[in-house]
């Protein structure tokens, strides 16, 4: 096996590599930033992984009238730029065979004609052997018409030795009504087990680890509940701001675009209770009934903050506020910073408060996951032995620095006995030789080998809408717009408050 075999084994054989079968993968939305950074790339490191079989093609669907080998330049320059793997000729030209590309818009009656005939072809010539999977890397607005035009043409009609899939990317809707009519869409063409909603940080390695530190290790399950946690803390930040993408995101804001995905379902597999195996059915299980307790308390102009930055500073460089943004209408309430309380109502978690928030232009760019401990009900020393001491701490960096650290209370080395706050750190970097897998890697390799764990359901999507539905609601009936707060900070001053009112202050990574 080379260098990049794959690390996520076969459960029956774990001495095997998991092999995609032949197959089809069709994106439509080839022209977007997603696929040129992150799929066409996560499809060559797979196939430089050995896990793509010679009987896979990829077919590319836009609007651009652009010929086979125009496609196949733009893959290879996205590949070169952005591969996690080195470039080997071998590789690529054995994708260059199964490349194809389709013109046209997604209400075009001709253009679904020429991509049947396409994929038929592809059928017929790499041996994909009907196997095909359609990723909707669109705005939510063309999920609906691109599903509709693939039935009208018979390409979702799947045999009894064959498969069809659909790649749903989040948003899952902008509410818990257009989530159940969205759902309503697909459940028509494709069955349950074949609809992919993704959710690309539950691809990430630290992501999976969390499961792994929990119940891989006796040592904290013990103490992973309410009698020794006073507060949990997620927190997805950012340091860089819209980055033109108005279009997408005023009006959304980020606690639809973030929040409501990638932090609720960090709380869920944060809070969980231990599966009785790994299976899709067992984790989804667990991870609805944490979403399905959990709960933002109502007086929430106590419990949530928004805020909307400002001007500021940003490495070392001066920088404008959201409202100055390119395409930014005037006034827009739309919110950068977002965050809230949850609380999770069983026996685990009552009493510990979660607290969720993610921005935009922060100080830095992290993701992590804080749990802190309560303090020792008694402490033998005395006031001068030890210096200021926080609580012991559990965190676990998402990303970047992808790890761990266990912050706790050591003696200071001398005659005397002076306790200090330390740190325990495990990175990824420093501790395994093998890179880690992009998350777009492990999520594509799952949807064509039918794997769907790391795959949230409607169910799941339905309840973090219950969660955050009545919080954007608030937001959208108070009179008055976000708070401000200055570009390269931790936030507004609200933000602050939610965690001060309860005895807390956010840590900072």
């Amino acid at each position: 096996m080379n260098a990049y075999t794959n690390p996520l084994r076969d459960p029956q054989d774990r001495r095997l590599p998991r092999i995609a079968g032949p197959c089809v993968l069709v994106i439509f939305g080839v022209t977007g930033d997603l696929s040129r950074k992150k799929l066409m790339p996560a499809v060559y490191d797979l196939a430089n992984r050995g896990l793509l079989p010679p009987g896979f093609a990829l077919v590319g669907f836009a609007r651009r009238d652009w010929e086979n080998q125009d496609f196949a330049k733009v893959v290879h320059d996205a590949v070169k730029e952005h591969a996690r793997t080195p470039f080997r000729e071998e590789v690529w030209e054995q994708l260059l065979e199964g490349i194809r590309f389709v013109s046209g818009a997604f209400d075009d009656d001709a253009a679904f004609e020429r991509l049947g005939d396409t994929i038929r072809e592809l059928d017929t010539t790499r041996g994909t052997g009907g196997n095909h999977a359609f990723y909707l890397s669109i705005p939510p607005s063309g999920f609906e018409p691109v599903m509709t035009m693939l039935r009208k043409h018979g390409l979702t009609e799947g045999g009894e030795d064959n498969w069809n899939r659909v790649v749903i990317e989040k948003p899952f809707g902008h509410d818990l009504a257009s989530a159940r009519e969205l759902d309503a869409v697909v459940s028509s063409l494709f069955q349950p087990h074949e609809v992919f909603r993704i959710d690309h940080y539950l691809g990430k390695e630290t992501v999976q680890n969390m499961l792994a530190l929990r119940f891989a290790n006796q040592m904290f399950e013990p103490i992973w509940n309410n009698h020794y946690v006073s507060h949990v803390e997620i927190t997805m930040a950012e340091d860089i701001g819209i980055g033109g993408r108005a279009g997408y995101f005023d009006g959304i804001g980020i606690a639809r675009d973030v929040m409501q995905n990638h932090l609720l379902q960090l709380l869920a597999l944060t809070a969980m209770e231990e599966p009785t195996s790994f299976e899709a059915s067992q984790l989804r299980t667990e991870k609805k009934k944490v979403l399905a307790a959990a709960r933002v308390p109502e007086r929430y102009d106590l419990h949530t903050a928004r805020g909307q930055y400002a001007a500021g500073w940003q490495g070392g460089k001066p920088v404008i506020g959201y409202l100055q943004e390119d395409g930014v209408p005037e006034g827009s309430g739309t919110e950068t910073y977002a965050a809230i309380r949850v609380d999770v109502d069983n026996r685990r978690w009552a009493g510990v408060p979660f607290y969720l928030r993610t921005a935009k232009r922060m100080p830095r760019r992290v993701t992590e996951v804080a749990l802190s401990f309560k303090r020792a009900p008694h402490l033998p020393f005395t006031a001068t032995d030890t210096e200021e001491l926080g609580t012991n701490a559990l965190v676990m960096r998402i990303q970047p620095d992808e790890g761990v650290t266990l912050r706790f209370g050591a003696k200071v080395p001398g005659t005397q006995m002076e306790i200090r706050e330390v740190s325990m750190d495990f990175g990824y970097g420093g501790s395994f030789t093998e890179s880690s897998p992009e998350a777009y890697e492990r999520l594509i390799l799952d949807v064509l080998l039918g794997d769907p764990p790391l795959f949230p359901q409607q169910e799941e999507v339905e309840l973090s809408w219950k969660i955050l539905d009545p919080v954007i609601a608030y937001w959208a009936s108070l009179d008055e717009q976000p708070e401000q707060y200055e570009s390269g900070t931790w936030g507004p001053q609200s933000g602050h408050d939610m965690l001060a009112r309860d005895g807390f202050s956010w840590r900072r990574p």
